[in-house]
């Protein structure tokens, strides 16, 4: 399994709309090959910050599979203009 982890800095006034594109985007997210599960928190200190943790069944099921897809495209279209600046992407495996 794989962690996919992301630090989401929404802009500033749109926290409503994001988290309501983002329930919609979920429903994509979800049905990709190798997908398992994924949840997104939002910061206490500060509001405007989310982290989003996707977990894939392997590395390639979320750089190659989902990346790849129709469906990335329409998640993009979805949330990637919340954004500033764009986050950064991790994976992490368990030790």
């Amino acid at each position: 399994m794989i962690l996919e982890v992301a630090i989401l800095h929404i802009k500033n006034g749109l926290t409503p709309t994001f988290e309501t594109a983002f329930k919609e985007a979920s429903a994509i997210i979800s049905i990709m090959k190798g997908y398992i599960n994924h949840e997104l928190q939002k910061c206490i200190e500060d509001d405007h910050k989310y982290i989003l943790l996707v977990r894939w069944e392997h590395l390639e099921d979320h750089t190659i599979g989902f990346r790849g897809s129709p469906e990335y495209r329409e998640w993009k279209k979805l949330l990637h203009h919340f954004y500033d600046p764009f986050p950064t992407v991790e994976h992490y495996t368990v030790i």
